[in-house]
């Protein structure tokens, strides 16, 4: 699992690319979790995804806390997979 760093005032998308994963299969749904969720915690504004890439617009986020990014794919062929990221919220 990676590591980023995010100020609570920032707008920031974060993208996942499967290429590497994926073989002759495309993504046909996306979804993205926050872990955890709470008041003034890290958000997803708004989330989009094209056949080998996904991303997720984050905001806020409480300073010195750590939260999971979960990334839930449906592939062409029925698969589903996910994958994971750890964002710490720190002033900058």
């Amino acid at each position: 699992m990676s590591l980023f760093v995010k100020d609570p005032q920032a707008r920031i998308d974060h993208e996942i690319d499967w290429s590497a994963y994926l073989a002759a299969q495309t993504l046909i749904a996306s979804s993205w979790a926050v872990e955890p969720e709470e008041a003034g915690g890290l958000v997803t504004e708004q989330s989009a995804f094209e056949d080998q890439r996904s991303s997720a617009r984050l905001s806020g986020g409480l300073v010195g806390r750590l939260y999971r990014l979960t990334n839930h794919v449906m592939l062409s062929d029925g698969q589903v997979d996910e994958r994971s990221v750890t964002i710490r919220v720190e002033e900058r």
